[in-house]
Parts: structure tokens; sequence; C-alpha cells
């Protein structure tokens, strides 16, 4: 039995390298842009409208993400790029990423697992029709490089992060934040800031600092 385990344990890591998307293979060529060393790992999840995707050098793709443009295939969608992800990414497992107007994504983007992001949502307006008949409305997303999304967040349209972000497991992310965020809560808010004076601190509450009488000329 071990050895048969062993066997199905190799030929399944076989299948996952063959399975896995990447310039070099034919699936691959069908995104707009997929830089040297990008891996969409297998399985991947729902992948449509890959001549809007365009993902930048050395980004992994976790198993089983779901990266789209547009309400489904087949869809003309204009001639520019809708989803930009940028280089040295990594996005993790079982994330959704669905864009219709704009997302970018920047450089050394980070994301645990089971992230999603979207630029449209549905509309209510109407009290009298049903909510998944009305015409969604989209707002572009931005998220800024070098940030951090923590497993199960969700970042809903209209959404602008600034760099080096972190946004906190399970948050509700809607609204702008400048760059050196810490995000957190549903809705989430801005929980911790950073500047050259006060380093890291909690918005609204003063730092203080301790003198050292010691080392103190007067």
């Amino acid at each position: 039995m071990s050895l048969v385990g062993a066997l199905i344990h190799r030929a399944y890591g076989l299948v996952r390298r063959a399975g896995a998307i990447s310039p070099a293979n034919p699936a691959g060529y069908r995104f707009r842009r997929l830089g040297d060393g990008v891996s969409i790992a297998f399985p991947p999840g729902a992948i449509f409208g890959e001549q809007w995707i365009e993902i930048g050098d050395h980004t992994l793709i976790g198993e089983r993400v779901s990266l789209s443009c547009g309400m489904g295939p087949g869809v003309d969608l204009g001639p520019d790029s809708i989803l930009r992800i940028g280089g040295s990414c990594s996005i993790g497992r079982g994330s959704h990423i669905v864009a219709h107007q704009s997302i970018d994504i920047g450089d050394h983007v980070f994301t645990g697992p089971y992230v999603y992001i979207t630029d449209q949502n549905h509309v209510y307006d109407d009290p009298d029709v049903p909510i998944g008949r009305q015409w969604p409305r989209n707002s572009p997303v931005s998220i800024g490089s070098g940030s951090w999304l923590g497993a199960g967040a969700i970042i809903l349209p209209g959404t602008r992060l600034g760099r080096q972000c972190v946004v906190a497991g399970g948050a509700v992310v809607r609204g702008e934040f400048p760059d050196h965020s810490v995000v957190a809560g549903v809705p989430a808010k801005l929980v911790r800031s950073y500047d050259p004076e006060q380093g890291w601190h909690t918005p609204g509450i003063a730092v203080t600092r301790t003198v050292d009488l010691d080392r103190t000329s007067f």
C-alpha cells in the first residue's frame, strides 16, 4: 500500500506541474500578458476573459483561484485590459478576482486564502425589482504595491488602498486608505497608520515620547 500511495502522490505531482498555466503553454497564450515566471496552479478556478488580464513577472497564483473579466465568456470588453496584477505577487488559494471595469493590483502584493476582490456590486435602488435583476454598478479598485490582504478579506468596488497597506483577515473594505494603513473590521476602518514622526500609531491617540534625562544636555 505504501508503494501505491507513493505512486499516486508522484502521479498527482506530475499532473499538477503539467496542468499549471504559464507563459510557455497553450493555456497561457490566451492571456493579454503573462510575464516571465508566472504560474497559475492546478487545479485553477473559473478563468475567463483572459485577453483582458495582465499578470506581471514571477507572480504566483494559488490553486482554485478564479480570475474573470466580464459577466461570462465570449463578451467583447473593448480594447484595454481590465484586470492587472503586478509582478512578484502571491494570490492565495481559493481567492476570487472578479473584474468588469478596472482592477489594479500593484507589485509585491500578497494575499491569504479565500480573498474576494471585485469592482462590481448589485444595487437595490428599486424596491419592487428583485435585487439580482437590477443592473449592477461598477467602480474601479486599486491595491497599492507591497500590500498584504489577510485570509477571507473582501475588497468591494471603489476601494483604493495605498502602498504597503495591511487588511486584516475577514475585513470588508470599501473606501480610500492612504499608504501604510492597517484596516480591520466589518465595515473596515483605519486602526493603525504610519508617519516618520510618530512611527506606527493608532489614529486619534497622541504618541508620547519619554526623555532620557541622563542623556539630555542642559
